[in-house]
């Protein structure tokens, strides 16, 4: 049984893995004006300035790789809250991460003026750092520690008092409310290139956090109890976890928006090939996170030609029904 597991992992993994490359070109082929393979090709690899070369490596490049890197960030974000927290349904918003991402996001425009996605990255990250560490600090105060429940509650709260916050300052400002709007409908769109350049760290550091944090996960879904019993370090564990969550989510969503789904479908469509093996359930979850993020962002491309539609509907149109499909077609996995 296990050899039958670890050779569909396997042949699973190679799957994913040409579905990332498949949506990548056709990421950059396609768009208000569609590109032939040979036009692409010469554009990637061969650019003379043609208005065809233009499209690919200033256009079409830059925002592909950006839904790659915060499509991989949500993914593997997405399966480790719903391990931490045991909770099927989680996501940024459950911990509160989104909802402090956009206030200090709103905090900036608000109170400093700023108009510039670089401005947008780096208070959305500070906000979501804030906002796990004042989650993880009131569940880890609770008597029985950072629970799966204390959490999942600690971020409610924070959220509730979050978004209230943002609400405020938007309706004292006009000007904000209109800038905001552009920032948290998710978009991959009208970013600079150098943005993902500078998501990359904090991204690399989330996975390999995210891949240290693995081990301690599988032991922990056995119970705090037995994962004790087995040596691990049960507080170490969930604060390593959230910083990997911190890193993943304040920088994909302080970049490209509150874009929700990529993880809740990722992590799912993931656990089902994989099984409940963490060190697996990440490595597709980046995988598959990646290919949702692309593929979500060619089809707002496609429906709303000569214009576009923001990744961030596109997922939620798509998002929906493949989750409710998920849970028809299977009994619901326990965390």
């Amino acid at each position: 049984m296990t050899q039958a597991r670890t050779s569909l992992r396997r042949r699973g993994l190679v799957v994913v893995a040409a579905a990332v490359l498949g949506v990548v070109l056709l990421s950059i082929a396609l768009g208000s004006k569609a590109l032939s393979l040979p036009e692409v090709w010469h554009g990637l690899w061969t650019p003379t300035g043609a208005e065809g070369d233009v499209i690919v490596r200033s256009l079409r490049l830059p925002r592909t790789a950006l839904a790659l890197v915060a499509g991989c960030a949500l993914g593997v974000a997405g399966a480790l809250m719903q391990g931490h927290t045991r909770n099927p349904i989680a996501d940024p918003v459950l911990l509160g991460v989104s909802a402090g991402a956009g206030m200090f996001v709103a905090g900036g425009i608000f109170l400093l003026g700023v108009t510039t996605l670089y401005g947008y990255v780096w208070f959305g990250f500070a906000g979501a750092f804030l906002a796990s560490a004042i989650v993880y600090f009131v569940g880890n105060r609770t008597r029985g520690g950072a629970t799966p429940v204390t959490l999942a509650l600690g971020g409610a709260a924070v959220h509730a008092l979050f978004t209230a916050l943002t609400a405020g300052m938007l309706i004292l400002d006009e000007q904000a409310l209109e800038l905001y709007r552009f920032w948290t409908v998710g978009s991959v769109s009208g970013r600079p290139a150098e943005i993902t350049a500078q998501m990359l760290p904090f991204v690399v550091a989330g996975l390999v956090l995210a891949a240290a944090n693995a081990r301690g996960l599988n032991s922990l879904s056995l119970g705090e109890d037995v994962a004790r019993a087995l040596g691990v370090r049960v507080g170490l564990t969930r604060l390593v976890g959230m910083a990997a969550i911190t890193l993943l989510t304040g920088v994909a969503v302080a970049a490209c928006g509150p874009i929700g789904f990529v993880g809740l479908m990722a992590a799912h469509i993931a656990r089902s090939i994989t099984g409940p093996d963490y060190r697996w359930v990440l490595l597709y979850s980046a995988l598959v996170g990646m290919a949702l993020m692309v593929a979500a962002d060619v089809l707002g491309r496609l429906v709303a030609r000569p214009s576009e539609l923001p990744v961030g509907i596109m997922l939620a149109f798509i998002g929906a029904p493949v989750f409710i499909y998920l849970i028809r077609r299977r009994k619901p996995v326990r965390l």
